[in-house]
């Protein structure tokens, strides 16, 4: 399969994979999401995710559901999560938006952080979904590290029974080639904001959550391989990060996976290099959707036949919907667009929030 065969045609002046990157970073989303439900799922070593649980009013057991599974340093508030959310909501699908660990509203309800190496995480907040959505079939999307633990999850040899569809935006399935790329001049920066990010979580978390390991006595990372060597390497019973990295890579496995999944990836991706996918063996019913230009989880185009500019949330809702038919879409005057003048200058917006949720148990 050609790697570069999507119909994709970036905006004008988000062109490069940096400005793709950034739209995705920093659009002015007005998408939102109404009150959800929280479900607190325990995992086997006592910490805790949370579902995020957003259910049409006239949804029923049987219909389509989806679990929107964030990408590093990202939470079910990531402007990319609401805003597919949103849409898949108005077209009858029940959307559940997990907290990885040490994420979002999940935060202080673990002691460590996620990592590639949790694919397992995933599997109880599946099974929680099968018993508040039985006889309904879960496409999973995973966002970057969503998408390699999602991957890494399929390849498994037994997966939930409820677990039907996979999309995979951006996933980094070979992590050395993802430290390869962010030598890049141009892309040192990625890095650098990753282990900063990851960094003062850690450090957060262990002055506030029992348990917690401390971070005190080791020095501040400035790479994400730092990161892993300090923390995420002893942790998770890794020799070295080299060994964490080829653990966890899935690239080797993908031709594992039998679920119909979509990978969805860019050649400008200045994080997650496309080489990887483009190179190996994929399984029986595994589609890669590649484009030229696209960034980093940005994918943001001209105007085309899609309802607004966000490329990639239309070919993830038609990959969920499977072809089922659903109310019609929204005219793009009522969705949210992209700030383009503000992305081409450089100026930064403001964070989209969700409504206070109800915790459910």
């Amino acid at each position: 399969m050609n790697p570069l065969n999507a119909d994709f045609r970036p905006f004008p002046l988000l062109a490069g994979g940096h400005r793709q990157t950034l739209a995705a970073c920093y659009v002015a989303a007005t998408a939102s999401l109404p009150s959800s439900v929280q479900h607190r799922v325990a995992l086997e070593d006592g910490d805790q995710l949370v579902l995020h649980d957003d259910c049409p009013p006239d949804w029923q057991a049987g219909a389509p559901a989806v679990l929107l599974v964030h990408g590093l340093c990202g939470s079910h508030q990531s402007r990319y999560v609401v805003r597919i959310g949103s849409k898949l909501l108005a077209r009858g699908v029940r959307v559940f938006r997990l907290d990885l660990r040490g994420c979002g509203a999940g935060e202080m309800l673990a002691r460590t952080s996620t990592h590639c190496g949790r694919a397992t995480d995933l599997e109880p907040p599946i099974v929680r979904i099968g018993e508040l959505a039985p006889d309904s079939p879960l496409t999973v999307v995973g966002f970057s590290l969503g998408g390699a633990l999602t991957l890494n999850l399929a390849a498994m040899p037994s997966v939930p029974s409820n677990f039907a569809r996979i999309v995979a935006v951006c996933p980094p399935v070979d992590l050395f080639a993802v430290e390869e790329l962010l030598k890049r001049p141009w892309n040192r920066k990625y890095d650098q904001f990753f282990a900063r990010e990851l960094w003062k979580k850690v450090q957060h978390r262990s002055r506030i959550v029992a348990g917690a390991p401390s971070v005190d006595h080791l020095p501040k990372p400035r790479k994400l391989r730092e990161f892993d060597e300090a923390y995420t390497v002893p942790l998770g019973g890794y020799r070295d990060a080299d060994d964490y990295y080829e653990q966890t890579s899935v690239a080797s496995r993908l031709a594992k996976i039998e679920l119909p999944t979509r990978i969805i990836a860019a050649a400008n991706d200045p994080i997650v290099p496309l080489e990887p996918l483009a190179s190996s063996q994929l399984g029986p019913a595994t589609q890669l959707l590649a484009t030229g230009c696209g960034g980093h989880l940005g994918f943001v185009g001209r105007r085309g036949s899609d309802p607004d500019r966000y490329w990639l949330d239309w070919r993830v809702i038609e990959w969920v919907l499977e072809g089922d038919q659903a109310p019609a879409p929204q005219p793009e005057s009522q969705l949210a667009r992209p700030s383009v003048w503000r992305i081409a200058r450089g100026l930064r917006s403001p964070q989209p929030s969700s409504q206070p949720s109800t915790v459910a148990d």
